[in-house]
């Protein structure tokens, strides 16, 4: 019962709008966001190396990224259809690439589906399969896969984006990826429970929306500064990282 009560301050905190979420993100109503690019892009190439050497492990239904033992830990919450987490990803992303490359964040990734259900289709189900595939292909494999996901978003939400052929053009675009257990995964939905199940704890966080970033457990204030290099990393201080 703790924890259940935690989860409903915290989503008290995200509902009033503590992380801008009111006011920008992708919910379980309203209208479609604005999406980022189409077709297949490239994510930032001054960005790869960074991303290329980023360790990345399974635990349950979180993908953590970075130094398990790194002194704080940032969790974020993002569904690979939402426009605002392609958004996120291109500037607040590469800030915490950078942090956890200096071992002082570990990155817990909470890979959500809800738009599926608020648009159609399987769209982000499929992409959050084949980003749970990455996470088994090594180092850099998760990171870099998902940077060039949402770089590649389809635009519009449209239900049959990200369709199997799709993403494996993506994977094409990080080095070392394609291969047969991938390849595989990504056609047989292979981690299709796992997909449910992180689905799930989206569902149970008590989490309004994506993109959610909470800091040590506690929700990150700044709203616009989701979206802004520069002022997502002087929030990241001003939360002690």
């Amino acid at each position: 019962m703790p924890v259940r009560r935690s989860r409903r301050a915290v989503a008290a905190l995200v509902v009033a709008g503590s992380i801008g979420l009111a006011a920008v993100g992708c919910s379980g109503g309203g209208e479609p966001s604005a999406s980022a690019a189409a077709a297949v892009t490239v994510a930032p190439a001054e960005h790869t190396d960074v991303l290329s050497a980023l360790p990345a492990t399974v635990e349950g239904t979180k993908i953590v990224v970075g130094e398990p033992k790194a002194p704080h830990t940032v969790t974020v919450y993002v569904d690979l259809r939402c426009g605002y987490c392609a958004k996120f990803e291109a500037s607040a992303g590469t800030v915490l690439a950078d942090e956890a490359a200096a071992g002082r964040v570990r990155v817990e990734y909470v890979v959500a589906s809800f738009l599926d259900a608020r648009t159609g289709g399987t769209a982000s189900a499929r992409a959050a399969n084949a980003l749970r595939a990455a996470a088994d292909a090594g180092t850099g494999g998760f990171a870099a896969y998902q940077a060039a996901l949402f770089a590649s978003q389809p635009a519009g939400e449209t239900n049959d984006g990200y369709s199997v052929d799709h993403l494996l053009r993506i994977a094409d675009q990080v080095d070392g990826l394609r291969g047969t257990a991938f390849d595989r995964a990504v056609r047989d939905d292979t981690h299709r429970a796992w997909v449910a199940a992180s689905e799930k704890a989206f569902e149970e966080s008590g989490v309004g929306g994506t993109p959610t970033v909470l800091v040590d457990g506690a929700p990150l204030p700044g709203g616009d500064a989701l979206y802004d290099a520069a002022e997502f990393s002087r929030a990241l201080r001003d939360a002690g990282v």
